[in-house]
């Protein structure tokens, strides 16, 4: 296995739409493992391929305190959005020291592949599903960002632009 790099806002490379993954393969399984260990190494609880450059629709996820519950979704796809929203304070691996509240909805059913290729649905709610919706979002080239006012969003740009200055 392998850390791999994380792209750190405000790199375009964010902004890519992800496009799904054809056949899983070794090569496949293989990155996820590294995802896993990228993840887990950040310490993060929720990474996309598109965070580390690669345009495929995975996502790696483990919300659990001993980080010995690890959920791969491959191809995720949101079926099912419930009504009740939750405010949470997100933060992000690509948008390191940053944190803020976001609405999102508490529910959501999800259609995905596992890392054997198996199809199948998750019904998550709580913490999992506000993670799932922030890795789906990178998927389609969005930041949690996108969903504070324009005055935060500013504010954020600018900090990580003068950090990377100063890099």
């Amino acid at each position: 296995m392998a850390l791999l790099d994380i792209l750190h806002f405000p790199d375009p490379r964010l902004r890519c739409r992800a496009q799904p993954v054809k056949t899983i393969d070794d090569r496949i399984r293989r990155f996820v493992d590294d995802m896993f260990e990228t993840m887990y190494a950040a310490p993060g609880i929720g990474l996309a391929a598109t965070q580390v450059n690669v345009a495929q629709r995975i996502i790696t996820i483990d919300i659990s305190e001993s980080r010995d519950h690890p959920l791969c979704l491959i191809n995720p796809e949101i079926l099912e959005i419930g009504q009740d929203l939750r405010e949470t304070e997100e933060g992000c691996l690509s948008v390191p020291g940053v944190f803020e509240s976001v609405s999102r909805p508490d529910r959501i059913r999800v259609r995905c592949l596992d890392q054997a290729g198996k199809s199948g649905e998750i019904e998550a709610q709580g913490l999992l599903a506000v993670c799932i919706q922030h890795e789906v979002d990178h998927l389609d080239g969005k930041l949690f960002t996108d969903h504070l006012s324009r005055l935060k969003r500013d504010r954020i740009r600018k900090r990580a632009e003068k950090e990377l200055r100063l890099a």
